[in-house]
């Protein structure tokens, strides 16, 4: 048996969560595999709407088996409210959520360190949504974490010893939070909530999955273009949110890799600071932001926007080795007259196609320009309702991305997703 990844393929907010729960009735186990509760996956259906920040989006799926890896980082405090609320709506996670004893715990001082970092940096912020993912990640590769299995180890000797790093560094930043006693004392209560599920070693355990026959599908948080090594940095985050990620995020080898699906917009979106080179910055771009409802689901940021940028989408499909093609959002583009997909960029007097080493402002998009199909297909059921303007985007989508467009989705409702290509 293999792991299927799915993946976003651009900024983030691709719309995973929804295709997530679309997929989970062919798969037995679900993981998350990096990220922390910056990242949001809304997922609406019986006309309810739920945001999920750490816990995987296969718990709607009832009795299947949901995990999180390694590669994530976890808030005590945000996990208590996020499981809380959803064992109020009927989803009781404690018979079915397993979380890995090599997850690393983000601190109250962590939060407080995300804070204090990005006001030392003034006007070259990164954007962060101050969740203390980036401090967490950083004491994980300098060794100085704090795990989720350390719970049961001497925790309050290592917790101790991590807070009075942490207050020593904001001592030397001139930062004070006057916040932290009240979530210290959230936190704790984080940690003995967390006691109430299984901790495992998920690498062994995902693996005699494997042994066994089951089915797994493995998701991703935020998108290609804000990992660590091959995203536009330094504006990313802080783990690799590509496909490499989902073995080093649950402890399963390269050839245990199966489907990769990547998941795109019709258009493009992207939250706080960084470059984006199709952004739009004129009533076009206000009415994707406002049609779109590009908001972000944790954070409540607006959404920059943009048309589809196939230079980085290539990109990231090369890196991510993606089998197979997600669009979510169609409906979004259904009252344009004309769409733009940029092809190319173009620095100075050059125009490439390759990715560049560095993105900034400097770079002008290249459009290709197609005709819109100024039809409503919120209420389509199956791709031979689909106009012909909008098969014809599609066509030149996957002639342009060499992998096909196998789901396209129509709305934010479970139902209102549309599959392509059936097995044979």
């Amino acid at each position: 048996m293999k792991v299927d990844v799915l993946l976003g393929l651009q900024w983030g907010d691709e719309g995973k969560g929804k295709v997530v729960d679309v997929l989970t009735p062919g798969y037995d186990v679900v993981t998350r595999f990096q990220g922390g509760p910056n990242a949001g996956h809304t997922l609406e259906f019986n006309g309810e709407k739920y945001i999920l920040r750490s816990i995987p989006s296969g718990i709607f799926q009832g009795g299947k088996i949901n995990i999180i890896g390694n590669g994530v980082v976890l808030d005590p405090a945000l996990f208590k409210q996020e499981a809380e609320a959803l064992a109020a709506s009927g989803h009781d996670l404690t018979k079915t959520l397993r979380i890995s004893k090599k997850a690393h715990l983000i601190l109250p001082t962590h939060r407080s360190l995300d804070a204090a970092y990005e006001a030392a940096k003034g006007a070259g912020k990164i954007g962060t949504t101050g969740k203390g993912i980036g401090p967490t990640y950083t004491d994980k590769v300098s060794r100085n974490g704090v795990r989720v299995g350390d719970i049961l180890h001497n925790f309050d000797r290592k917790y101790a010893e991590a807070k009075a790093k942490h207050e020593q560094t904001l001592r030397s930043l001139n930062y004070t939070d006057p916040t932290l006693a009240e979530r210290e004392k959230e936190w704790f209560d984080g940690i003995e909530y967390l006691k109430k599920f299984e901790l495992i070693d998920s690498e062994h355990v995902i693996n005699n999955y494997l042994k066994e026959g089951k089915t797994i599908l493995a998701e991703g948080a935020q998108g290609t273009m804000l990992d660590i090594d091959f995203g536009s940095y330094p504006f990313v985050t802080s783990s690799n949110t590509i496909c490499a990620g989902a073995c080093t995020g649950l402890g399963v080898a390269p050839n245990r890799i199966g489907d990769v699906y990547g998941i795109f917009k019709a258009y493009c979106t992207r939250v706080g600071s960084g470059p984006f080179p199709t952004e739009l910055h004129d009533e076009t771009g206000d009415q994707l932001c406002e049609l779109g409802h590009e908001f972000g689901s944790v954070t409540g940021r607006k959404r920059r926007c943009g048309w589809v940028d196939l230079v980085a989408l290539k990109y990231a499909i090369m890196i991510d080795g993606v089998t197979q093609l997600i669009m979510m959002k169609s409906d979004v583009l259904d009252t344009f007259d004309t769409i733009k997909a940029c092809v190319a960029y173009k620095i100075g007097d050059e125009e490439v196609t390759e990715f560049p080493y560095e993105i900034d402002d400097t770079i002008e998009p290249v459009y290709a320009e197609l005709p819109g199909w100024k039809t409503d297909m919120t209420k389509m059921q199956s791709e031979d309702e689909f106009p012909e303007e909008f098969n014809a985007y599609l066509d030149f989508l996957e002639e342009e991305l060499g992998v096909p467009i196998k789901i396209v989705s129509v709305g934010p409702d479970r139902e209102q997703t549309i599959i392509r290509y059936t097995e044979e």
